[in-house]
């Protein structure tokens, strides 16, 4: 019998489960092969938010045995763990033990971003609270004295209280996490600065001192969440190019079954040896084969080709190119999350959280952050206390040491640059595999380009639209307008200052891999390829 609530045991169990992670079992069924008796298991580790849990993390897990290398995405909160195939190393047991909930990684996933308005409300806490204690510090420092004075710093130090609860909870718990499982982290000498700021104010006030710093705890916590939330939105459009990849992939596809019956099923429960039918207009939602149909795709995707690729029977197709012209009933010989889409998708992963040479050393800067600050304190306040014997001056300036110390800038900015450069030169096509190679880049006098065909700004325009009667240009334009074919697009583009040509069609055909077909009472008009108009 239990004195708990009904449900307590429960909730209780389920909080454990959670906190637990993935089973042995799920985690060889996530885990892929990665070549070279190597495999790769990818981790969601939402706890991650600073240079000094990277560290922890990567450097627990690779004195595993077995374990080749663990990188950690921290715009992604993923770790990526390479391991020998055979006994699966204790990751899930080992992240839990430095502190940190692992799950598995969804990479198509789209959570709701509840640390966005988590941090949000926390910021708003703080602000309201420091306003409100400085316009009360006005008149203290305006030259109130005794029971005035008194009574301003009271209301401000309840004023405070909520503002350390709700607002600095982030950085306590954040501390206390890591301090529970024998490690320390940025937020460590952040919250003991607070909280000693806040104990000397309240300590003050309960002697009628003249200082207290009601107003310095609460602001540094209001700056500190500013800096926390700006770098978090950072982060997030930093990753447009990941996510916007992981949009590409269509989230379910059109099966077609043995007795002819359809059924559209979510993208990963799509399995190899199925058959899906792909329309015209849509993306190839998995790696397969053309089992039927004739049609051109656009696979500047996936090979930088910007020129529709006509594709037939037997014909291999890859997650995230675009069938444009005509249906194609395809074979699947990849999953979902082994396909090319999902690659790409990885590859961008690796050169965010790749270890070029500046984040390296940013790296071991904030790996050696907490216990240096905490020393220097120490030391200051030791110094200060030998040097004046005030037991208070001592205290205050080791608190200014630990609140003025804090490196989130050289932790974070690093790491951000480093992911909004990777994003920017993909939008401009180029896809970077590793970070070290934009240090490089800076070094680069000379640039070869190894490329069948031309170089091309990918998008197809009438380079001889001089040379074509203007009345055959409109009659061309108001064709090539019903279809979205590439080529046709630039046709009617080019058509569109000239005057809309009168013909009424009764009928518009696009005809797979030939062009577009155009009839009506008077004859038939066709564009496409010469041979077949």
């Amino acid at each position: 019998m239990s004195c708990c609530a009904p449900g307590t045991e429960t909730a209780a169990e389920i909080e454990r489960a959670e906190n637990a992670g993935p089973s042995g079992e799920e985690l060889m069924l996530a885990s892929r092969e990665v070549g070279q008796g190597m495999r790769q298991t990818d981790l969601s580790v939402p706890g991650v938010h600073c240079g000094a849990c990277i560290h922890a993390i990567e450097t627990a897990l690779g004195k595993l045995d077995g374990v080749e290398s663990a990188r950690v995405n921290l715009s992604a909160k993923r770790v990526a763990i390479r391991w020998r195939d055979g006994k699966l190393p204790p990751l899930v047991e080992t992240l839990n033990r430095l502190g940190y909930a692992a799950h598995l990684f969804d990479g198509f996933g789209e959570e709701k971003d509840r640390e966005f308005s988590r941090l949000v409300r926390a910021t708003a806490v703080a602000g309201f609270a420091a306003a409100n204690i400085m316009l009360l510090s006005v008149s203290v420092w305006s030259g109130a004295e005794d029971a005035t004075r008194d009574l301003f710093h009271w209301i401000s130090a309840l004023i405070a209280i909520p503002a350390l609860v709700m607002a600095g909870g982030i950085f306590y718990r954040s501390a206390w996490n890591a301090l529970k499982h024998g490690s320390m982290n940025m937020d460590v000498p952040i919250a003991l600065g607070v909280t000693l700021a806040y104990g000397l104010s309240l300590y003050e006030t309960f002697h009628h001192g003249r200082h207290a710093y009601f107003d310095a705890a609460v602001s540094l916590l209001f700056f500190l969440l500013i800096g926390r939330t700006l770098d978090h939105v950072m982060r997030e459009r930093a990753r447009t190019a990941v996510t916007g990849l992981a949009r590409l992939s269509p989230r379910g596809a059109m099966v077609v079954r043995e007795d002819g019956s359809r059924d559209y099923l979510p993208v990963g429960e799509i399995e190899p040896g199925m058959r899906l039918q792909v329309a015209a207009g849509e993306r190839i939602p998995v790696d397969g084969d053309v089992d039927a149909g004739v049609s051109d795709l656009d696979c500047s995707l996936v090979t930088g080709e910007s020129a529709p690729q006509p594709v037939r029977v037997g014909e291999p197709l890859r997650a995230g190119m675009l069938n444009l012209t005509g249906p194609l009933v395809m074979t699947v010989t990849a999953r979902a999350q082994d396909s090319f889409l999902a690659e790409m998708i990885r590859l961008m992963g690796v050169a965010e959280g790749g270890r070029a040479r500046y984040r390296r050393i940013a790296d071991r800067a904030s790996a050696m952050y907490s216990p240096v600050v905490h020393l220097t304190a120490l030391l200051t306040f030791a110094g200060w206390l030998f040097v004046s014997g005030d037991l208070h001056r001592a205290t205050t300036i080791a608190i200014a040491v630990l609140i003025i110390t804090c490196p989130c800038a050289l932790g974070l900015a690093v790491p951000i640059v480093q992911v909004v450069a990777a994003r920017r030169l993909f939008e401009a096509g180029i896809m970077v595999k590793d970070g070290a190679g934009m240090e490089r880049l800076a070094e680069i006098d000379m640039v070869a380009f190894d490329k069948t065909g031309t170089l091309t700004m990918g998008r197809a325009r009438l380079a001889n639209q001089d040379e074509i009667d203007p009345a055959t240009l409109s009659l061309a334009g108001a064709i090539a307008a019903h279809s979205r074919h590439p080529l046709s697009k630039a046709i009617a583009s080019a058509a569109a200052a000239l005057p809309v040509s009168r013909v009424a069609f009764d009928a518009v055909a696009e005809i797979p891999g030939c062009g577009v077909e155009a009839t009506n009472a008077s004859g038939a008009w066709r564009l496409g390829r010469a041979a077949w108009a």
